[in-house]
Formats: C-alpha cells, structure tokens, sequence
C-alpha cells in the first residue's frame, strides 16, 4: 500500500491494460487553516459559474482551476494541486467516470461527484460507479431552480467540501482486466463456511451473546460518507438466501436514493429495495429507509415509515433505526454502524448493546469519515470493531452456520 499525499509528479494517461486502484480511505483532521483548493470539471457555463459563486462565498473555499471535461482536467490539475475535485458525470471528450478512474491511478486526491438527478437506471448506476472506482460521495448540481434556497444548498456543499478535505487518499492497484469473483456462494444446510475470528479491540461493558436463544434474525446498517462504497463491500459478499432481512439508513443527498438501491441491486445477490410500509421484512432482502423518513417497526414487525422530528440531526436516522429494532428484537438483533461524519447511530448501537443483541462498528482504518463508530465505541456500544472486509464473513459465520445447524 503506497501513501500518496505528497506526490508532486503526474504521470501519463494509463492505457487500458494499466492497474486501476481500489483505494482505502480515511479521515484525519486539517493540519493547517489556509483555504481548501477546489477544483471543478463541469461542462455547463450555467452551472460552473453556480458553483463558483457558491465557493467564491465562503473565505475557507478556493477554486484554483476548471475543466470543460475529463481530457482537459487531468491536463490542468498537475499544476492547480487540489485537495479535492468536484465532477460531472457526463461530460464531452471524457465522462466522470473515466476521469476518476485516472485520477485515482495518477493523482489521487477526494472526489465529489456533483450531478444532476438522474432520470434513467443506467445513469443512476453510473453515478455509484463513480464512487466505486473511487469518488467519495454524491451531491446534487445546483441550479438555476435552487437558488432560492440558496443558502442551504452553499450551506452543504461547502460543508461536504471541508469533510472531503479531511480525507487522506491512499490507492491499492489491482489489474484492470482481473474479473472479480464472488467471494460467497449460496449457503447449503451441509455446508459449513470457514470459521471466522473477530478481533474485538472495545472494552464494551456489554457481554457477547452466543447463545442458541439469541440467534439472530434482523441485520440493521447505517451508514454516512463512504456509505455506498462499504455498502456494496458487505452486501456483495451475502448470498441471495442469506437468512434474515437487512435494514438500512444511508445518509444521501435528495434525488440519489434510488441510484444507490439500483447500482446495489445489480451488484448483489440479495434483493435491495427502498422499504414500504406495512410489509412484513423478508429474509434475503434489504430495505433502505425512503428519503426524508425515519424507517420503524410496529407492534406486529412491519416494516412502517414516519415523517417525524430528526434524530440526531438526521431523517431518516440510524439511531431511530436501530433503536426500533432493539425493541422489536431483543437479543435478536444485529447492528452495524459504518463510516460516517457525526454521531447519529451511537445511541442506537448502545440500544441494541442493552437489549442483548450484538453490535458491530466498522474500524478506523478502513472509514472514510471515522465519526460515527469512534462515537459508538466511545460509549462501550460496539462488542466488534472490524475492518469492513471483515463484516460480511462474520455474519456468515454467526448467521448463515447457525441457521444451517437449526440453533433455535
């Protein structure tokens, strides 16, 4: 693994059979308060100069250089030296997608995807594949039309800037033209998966139940920034008849949900899907909460939405999430906090913790934003704290063996 923050040199343009990068993120605090430079690939004049306006507002922003497109941007960004690259995914001469994939081969640095909404499937797949190939998250184009709420769309935009800009990018290459196989297959009753074991580092004060009485039967993530991307980690490795349902909260920009159950859903085994109200979860699926609703269970362990206050600043939250399950699910429940600015999620572990379930939090080396799970493990909420290759083997282990061997 090469750290690659300081290199001063740009290579030439790799040709297809090069190594791409499947890049390891984390964040770390600004070492200095000089302002953050920006640099924006965007073909429309329309919607550069409202970005530029936007930045040019805030005195911790600078735009030091702008591409029309893909060719042009990886000509100018060797000599502008941004922290962070702000693209389009379509775009004349080389998309957002191409852009990335080079920039993440040659110069390294966090990627904001800023696009429109996307109206087709094909295009909501490409803007997560952006993230796949290594931008870090999505924000959507402003407009003309959204300039009357002006101030809170500089207001998160500049916000998401200064989060990217705390991200230091390190790259893995891998071969362009390796095919990755599934690492998991349908679990059969007389197969047994390879035993997994997890290297707990919390001292949480709440004990691991193994106990055949409190085997698991609901999986609950949430996530924030890099959320797609781990994600996909984990659901990619679970086979299509993975025991339990899988209930998600993914903080995303208005417009993109869809996209991201899309490009999921064509990538996984499982069955991904915004959750519904009054359906019955199902083993083998995976709910995201819709946007702007919090996602509950009722009396009966219905999947049900409500648009009540934000917890924890969010809605939908993951501590609402979770919180509602250790309460449909006592000592049943398996909870899983992942990268993510803030602290939404950390009372909702600490709830499952309580309620005798068991609790994951991804570790540091591996989040984007390591916020939310340095929060959890804070409070004593997280009994396992995994790096996030690590998660998907273990709920095979703890959940799909023990259901093979009928352990209830």
């Amino acid at each position: 693994m090469i750290k690659l923050r300081h290199k001063k040199t740009f290579h030439p343009i790799p040709n297809p059979q090069s190594p791409i990068p499947s890049p390891l993120l984390y964040c770390q605090p600004m070492k200095n308060s000089a302002p953050i430079r920006v640099f924006l690939v965007e073909d429309s004049l329309v919607a550069l100069t409202i970005l530029k306006r936007i930045l040019a507002s805030s005195l911790e922003v600078e735009v030091v250089g702008t591409a029309p497109n893909g060719v042009e941007a990886l000509e100018r960004i060797p000599a502008a030296q941004p922290q962070v690259i702000c693209t389009d995914l379509h775009m004349p001469k080389m998309d957002g997608l191409e852009l990335t994939r080079r920039i993440m081969a040659d110069y390294p640095r966090p990627i904001l995807v800023i696009s429109t909404s996307v109206n087709t499937q094909e295009d909501s797949r490409n803007v997560f594949k952006l993230l796949q190939a290594g931008a870090l998250d999505v924000f959507p184009k402003p407009s003309i039309d959204s300039l009357s709420d002006y101030e809170n769309v500089k207001h998160e935009l500049i916000n998401r800037i200064k989060v990217l800009a705390g991200v230091t990018v390190f790259t893995r290459h891998t071969s362009r033209t390796a095919t990755v196989e599934p690492r998991t297959h349908p679990v059969s009753p007389k197969s047994k998966p390879e035993p997994f074991n997890p290297k707990p580092v919390s001292n949480s004060q709440f004990p691991i139940r193994n106990s055949p009485f409190s085997l698991p039967k609901i999986v609950a993530i949430g996530a924030s920034t890099g959320g797609p991307q781990a994600f996909y980690t984990i659901l990619k490795q679970l086979p299509a008849n993975f025991p339990v349902p899988i209930l998600c909260v993914q903080h995303i920009s208005e417009g993109f949900l869809q996209g991201l159950v899309d490009w999921l859903a064509a990538e996984c085994f499982l069955r991904v899907t915004i959750a519904q109200p009054g359906e019955f979860p199902k083993p083998g699926t995976v709910y995201f909460a819709p946007e702007r609703q919090h996602l509950q269970l009722d009396t009966q362990g219905r999947l049900t939405t409500v648009s009540t206050p934000a917890v924890s600043g969010h809605r939908p939250s993951v501590t609402a999430l979770f919180q509602a399950v250790a309460t449909c699910y006592p000592r049943a429940a398996v909870g899983i906090l992942l990268t993510g600015m803030g602290r939404d999620g950390a009372d909702g572990l600490q709830a499952i913790a309580q309620a005798g379930g068991t609790t994951i939090a991804q570790d540091e080396q591996t989040c984007v934003v390591f916020g939310m799970p340095k929060e959890a493990i804070a409070l004593g909420a997280a009994q396992h704290i995994l790096a996030i290759g690590e998660i998907a083997p273990m709920l095979l282990n703890r959940i799909c063996y023990m259901n093979s061997k009928h352990l209830f």
